[in-house]
């Protein structure tokens, strides 16, 4: 049987201690799978930039939480805000920026980009920069 988005546990999110306070750590994840709203298989890449305070993400729990995707159905609009809000529950970060480019279907490819500096996001807009 087929999950909604809603089932998806961030509970498998796992931190470690943050030794490296100060830094940013970028993270690829060029095979991201789910299902989109036509129950057909879906692909993504994601790339984070991660600011931990006193967190920082356990790669290892990352890769099982995502793996719940594969039979996730889902649209592109909801997968980053699950996402996004999982994320910044999880590891409380000091800044995330998250993508999600999204492979074509029927000839046309999506992104998305939520940054916690946004201001709608809750942040103040005096760090943003647009990564190319």
């Amino acid at each position: 049987m087929k999950k909604l988005w809603d089932s998806v546990d961030s509970g498998l999110l796992k931190s470690l201690p943050n030794a490296g306070r100060g830094f940013e750590q970028q993270i690829d994840i060029p095979e991201f799978t789910f299902l989109g709203v036509a129950e057909q298989p879906d692909f993504g890449h994601i790339k984070m930039w991660f600011y931990g305070e006193e967190k920082t993400i356990e790669l290892k729990s990352l890769k099982e939480y995502l793996y719940q995707f594969r039979d996730t159905i889902i649209s592109y609009e909801r997968c980053m805000s699950v996402l996004y809000e999982h994320l910044m529950s999880a590891y409380e970060p000091a800044r995330l920026r998250l993508e999600i480019e999204f492979r074509p279907r029927g000839g046309i490819s999506s992104k998305l980009v939520a940054d916690s500096d946004w201001g709608h996001l809750g942040g103040s807009d005096k760090i943003w920069q647009h990564h190319a």
